[in-house]
């Protein structure tokens, strides 16, 4: 009946408008009520039913029969059982004995008390469904069923006696048939009960809560004072006893602990229930606190006695205490400010790290410290640090300022601990099958503590990283020697056991070297390990199986992407994995073929953005995965394909193969490779669009493909002549991207200098006002006239230079840089625009001159240079450099800051500088691209430096041989360090540069900090702050900053210090924080700080701001940065 009348439904809504899922549903199902049939089934059903139930309640009644004849006969022979038991820890035997169902479950309550059978299995029946209905009812109806059953729970009887026949109160009742007190959990659930339930207990039963604390207290007094012998003696007997239908005194008082334990933790998620604290105990002279009871719980963990090894495992994890009690600790850490207030203080976390510290000392932890609960305890511990202020109080104590020693705080015991237990230092467990596991739950620990930047920074001492690839190569041995199992040996299921559990252990250690990828310097000393490779391709197949990284690990795979993106090594290691592989191939299966696995019922839509939803993920993984040192990795020196034929089967595999499809499509079978050429050509420029922002990637695509050239003449195939002296570009979607594409790519200028055309077309006669072109030079429209500084005023020069006279008064250097200093505070403060032009190059002078001839400020040695214009007069610079020197003076040039021949002489300080730098580089064997000869990118600081000294040659050089010998040299001139022999060889090798693992791993530091939100923002994005610092710092903040904050920048950072280089960073985020928190809703965070320009921002704003970090930061930032060297 229901399918003709669906198909029915259908041939009618055929002939009309199409109508949704839920209206077909809701049709047929009246239809089908309605009907006789429906109603005969019904009718007919019932009636069955009444014959099934009837016979069910007959053969209950003579089960029940036997049952009490049989219940009789044991109560004569056990009558003394109840009382004599004086053990409470019963947990093991009542984890094997009593996993029941509900008829035994009538069985044992009519045992217990014959007068009243069944009427508790009924009541908790009514509690654990009532909160689903009683929102329908008046409101004084449920209060009258919460305080009905709160008084009849809270009848007072004797505590200092165990339960006894003569005593069974109601609650004894309700735990047997709701040990986990499932119907607190119920009733606490919805607002709606809670506040009643919260508001009873604290005026009227407070004594529920004052007797469950008790019982806590009653259990662990009992384990504290019990001998292991009599643990262990009775663990066997429970071991042994056969199936009954009845508890001893001991066992009922254990599952009251339980329930206790359960109702305990349901209140303490909530505030109110939190209030509840402290409570007073009888026989106790001290209130309870509810640190009191956090402590009482984390010693429950480790005092409790283990179970026996004959309980099942699904029983141990279900009722053990120790397990009982994390399992309330996880959830209450899940609650962030439950977590805070109960967890996240000293005496709590003192009290978890207590077995850590004895054993540490070689004494035992406590009498029944198990591995079991060890793995408790770095689980709980691992939880507090994935909260901000757990983490704080792990890393620094509560007392911060204090002048304690800081190597007692919790991340450093734990720290300890687990280096000990990675170099088998620790005796305790020494043997044991759980010690991995034991080491596992540990490393999940400290990857929580080490993937932050603050956290990284206090555990580097102790070296986790080597301690781990040193176990992970052990343990890779281990593997490689394990035998193969034989068929029908044995042996078999022995040696795949181990076989498993090894490589277990590995992917443990893997991951734990893996989430040092989460941070810049975590991913340099990952590097210098040698076992990147090994870790991205375990990353990768996680990933494949969509599996979690870590346990409690709150990093993506996006945001370590993004960190192992922007390192050469990293990328070579996501190539090798098949990662970047499994990337394009997704990206082309959503852009290029659909799902095939979905049925087509109605045709595509055309996208109506331009690049479909399908393709974001993708397009925002790959502007992610295409960092500068990516891409020169990924297709440095190599051909495209321009194959004179495409399969349209032909799935693109790796970077040079999109670039190929997708973005330089210069051949008629490129385009009709393509089933949607307009969107994938699109798609194609939007990517170049955002990879090119990076200039030094801008020239690399310049020099290997000639991507201007291929784009113009794609323009000009887009000509549509109407006449013979008259042509019209034909606008369409493509030819808007690609004008929009070539104006950034050879327009260079900040926010104020040029003008980029929109993307988008405009209402009214003339869509689109920007002219197009097909050849250079561009319009003069995107050039912006009024930010030329070709008429300095003589005033500025005039003012700057008084102050130059007023520097020269004094004798003493040291008092002259610090004066310097502040004068250059109180200019850009005062009046930011007079610091430029001639004078700005008189005051870096003398300033330079001054720093390089004292020895305090001097970090690198002086290098005698001897090359003459005749030795450096045949060496060849780079196309790259070529093309830089080009773009240089075309922007000095409409600056008005450079004249004709300047592209001679900077093309002369350019080869100076490098055979300068040669003399100081080390010899280094890599199969890393970026580390086979000089640097792989444009020098922009020699560049900007060029034109801050008004293209003169000489004075640039001279100044950049002073300037070589400071520690800024290393952060603002990155060719200055490229395979220098300064730095340690493993940090050589590695080819990732200290302005990476040291300033913008600060940045992101401080971010965290001092800007909360946008780092959170950068979280949620999959995307990492030290990516996009790293390319506004590579390239000098070029076309992110006009051109007098560029000279802004780094004046700044050379009289101020290297460590302005970060300070100038997080200012630019605190002027972006609305804009970013934009972007991360709108899902294109990534897009817009590449491809944006930063508008408005002025470095002399934030001289205020940027004070304050320095007096909060410097000594940290400075100390590392000097640490760089060998």
């Amino acid at each position: 009946m229901i399918e003709e009348e669906m198909e029915k439904w259908t041939s009618d809504q055929n002939q009309g408008e199409e109508s949704g899922y839920d209206t077909v549903v809701q049709h047929v199902t009246k239809r089908t009520q309605e009907s006789k049939e429906y109603k005969d089934m019904m009718h007919s059903l019932k009636n069955i039913m009444m014959v099934v139930v009837e016979s069910m309640i007959n053969k209950f009644e003579e089960d029940e029969t036997r049952s009490q004849e049989r219940q009789k006969k044991i109560q004569k022979e056990k009558s003394s059982s109840y009382c004599t038991d004086n053990c409470s820890d019963s947990d093991s035997s009542f984890n094997q004995s009593y996993k029941f169902c509900q008829g035994k479950l009538q069985s044992i309550l009519d045992q217990l008390d014959p007068g009243q059978p069944k009427e508790v299995c009924l009541l908790n029946e009514y509690q654990k469904e009532a909160p689903s209905f009683w929102i329908r009812h008046p409101e004084k109806y449920m209060e009258e069923i919460v305080e009905s059953t709160l008084s009849l729970l809270s009848v007072k009887h004797d505590q200092s006696h165990l339960v006894s026949q003569k005593v069974l109160h109601p609650i004894y009742f309700l735990v047997l048939v709701d040990t986990k007190a499932v119907w607190f959990k119920k009733w606490m659930h919805g607002y709606y009960s809670r506040t009643v339930v919260l508001r009873l207990l604290e005026k009227k039963y407070k004594s529920l809560i004052t007797t469950a604390v008790q019982q806590c207290v009653q259990y662990f007094e009992l384990c504290e004072t019990m001998q292991a012998d009599e643990i262990v003696r009775h663990s066997k007997d429970c071991g042994n006893r056969k199936k009954t239908f009845y508890y001893s005194g001991q066992e009922l008082q254990y599952i009251y602990f339980i329930h206790s334990l359960c109702l305990l933790g349901r209140i303490l998620i909530y505030t109110q229930g939190r209030k509840l604290f402290p409570v007073k105990l009888k026989n106790r002279k001290d209130s309870v606190s509810l640190t009191d009871l956090l402590v009482l719980f984390t010693q429950l963990i480790y005092y409790s006695p283990s179970c026996s090894k004959m309980t099942s495992a699904a029983h141990l994890e279900n009722y053990s205490p120790a397990s009982m009690v994390t399992e309330v600790l996880q959830i209450l850490c899940d609650q962030k400010e439950c977590a805070i207030e109960c967890l996240c203080n000293n005496t709590v976390v003192e009290s978890l790290l207590q077995p850590i510290r004895s054993l540490m000392k070689g004494a035992k932890a406590a009498p029944n410290c198990s591995e079991t609960a060890l793995i408790y305890i770095a689980d709980i511990l691992a939880r507090i640090a994935s909260i901000e202020e757990g983490l704080s109080l792990l890393l620094y104590g509560e007392n911060m300022n204090s002048s304690e020693e800081k190597s007692s705080t919790g991340a450093h015991i734990i720290a300890q601990f687990l280096k000990k237990l990675l170099d088998e230092d620790i005796s305790f467990f020494s043997g044991s099958e759980m010690l991995p596991v034991v080491k596992a739950a540990f490393i999940s620990t400290c990857c929580q503590i080490y993937g932050t930047c603050e956290g990284l920074q206090v555990l580097i001492p102790y070296s986790l990283h080597d301690s781990l690839a040193k176990a992970w190569k052990k343990t890779n041995l281990l593997s490689e020697r394990s035998p193969t199992p034989v068929e029908g040996s044995d042996s078999v299921s022995s040696v795949s056991q181990e076989s498993q559990n090894i490589t277990a252990w590995e992917e443990n250690l893997l991951d734990g070297l893996l989430n040092f990828a989460a941070t810049p310097k975590g991913l340099l000393l990952l590097q210098r390990t040698g076992a990147i490779s090994e870790c991205v391709t375990f990353m990768f197949n996680r990933y494949v199986q969509k599996l979690q990284i870590s346990r409690h690990k709150k990093f993506d795979y996006g945001g370590l992407v993004t960190q192992v993106a922007s390192t050469a090594a990293g990328t070579a290691a996501l190539q090798s994995s098949g990662f970047i592989n499994a990337l394009i191939t997704e990206l082309w299966a959503n852009l290029e073929c659909g799902k095939d696995d979905v049925r087509v019922t109605n045709p595509r839509a055309t996208p109506v953005d331009p690049i479909d939803q399908s393709c974001q993920k993708s397009f925002l993984a790959l502007v992610t995965l295409l960092s500068y040192p990516a891409i020169y990795e990924l297709v440095g020196n190599q051909d495209l394909p321009n194959k004179a034929e495409y399969s349209l089967r032909e799935v693109p595999t790796c970077i040079i193969d999109i670039i190929d499809r997708l973005i330089i499509l210069n051949s008629e079978a490129k385009i009709c490779s393509l089933f949607n050429y307009e969107q994938s050509h699109i798609f194609g420029l939007r990517l170049l669009s955002v990879i090119c922002c990076d200039l030094d990637t801008l020239l690399l695509l310049e020099a290997q493909y000639q991507v201007s050239a291929i784009l113009l003449n794609a323009q000009e195939e887009n000509i549509l002549e109407t006449s013979e002296s008259h042509s019209d570009f034909i606008i369409d979607g493509l030819s808007v991207e690609r004008n929009h594409v070539l104006v950034r790519i050879n327009l260079i200028g900040g926010p104020m200098e040029r003008t980029l055309p929109p993307r988008i077309l405009e209402k009214g006669d003339d869509p689109y006002p920007w002219p197009m072109f097909s050849s250079y030079p561009l319009p003069d429209c995107y050039l912006s006239e009024g930010t030329r500084n070709a008429d300095r005023k003589q005033d500025k020069d005039s003012d700057l230079g008084k102050i130059l006279l007023h520097f020269k008064m004094s004798d003493k250097q040291t008092e002259w840089i610090e004066n310097c200093r502040r004068q250059f505070c109180k200019m850009m403060k005062a009046r930011p625009d007079i610091i430029s032009g001639g004078a700005l190059v008189e005051l870096l002078e003398k300033f330079v001159l001054h720093l390089s001839e004292s020895p305090s400020e001097c970090y690198f040695p002086s290098v005698e240079y001897k090359a003459t214009d005749a030795n450096v007069k045949n060496e060849s610079l780079s196309s790259v450099q070529q093309l830089g020197i080009k773009m240089t003076v075309r922007y000095g040039k409409f600056l008005h800051l450079l004249k004709d021949g300047a592209e001679n002489d900077l093309t002369w300080v350019l080869k100076h500088c490098e055979r300068f730098l040669k003399q100081q580089q080390a010899r280094v064997k890599s199969s890393l691209l970026c580390l086979q000869g000089s640097y792989t990118g444009y020098d922009w600081f020699v560049s900007s430096l060029f034109m801050i000294m008004l293209g003169d040659k000489e004075k640039t050089f001279q100044f950049l041989q002073q300037f070589s010998r400071l520690l800024t040299s290393a952060f603002l001139w990155l060719p200055r360090l490229h395979i220098s022999r300064y730095l340690p060889v493993d940090t050589i090798e590695s080819g990732i540069h200290p302005v990476y693992f040291c300033s913008t791993h600060y940045i992101e530091m401080l971010l965290k900090t001092e800007l909360p939100l946008v780092f959170s923002a950068f979280h949620m994005s999959d995307f990492a702050p030290s990516q996009i610092c790293l390319q506004w710092i590579t390239q000098c903040f070029w076309n992110y900053l006009d051109w007098l904050e560029v000279c802004h920048y780094i004046t700044t950072c050379i009289f101020l210090g290297p460590d302005y280089q970060v300070y100038i960073c997080i200012a630019i985020f605190k002027h972006l924080q609305q804009d970013i928190l934009k972007h991360t809703q709108t899902q294109d965070l990534q897009v817009f700080l590449k491809e944006e320009a930063l508008h408005g921002f002025r470095v002399s704003d934030y001289f205020e701001y940027m004070k304050i970090l320095e007096q909060n930061y410097r000594p940290v930032l400075l100390r590392d940065m000097q640490n760089i060297r060998v």
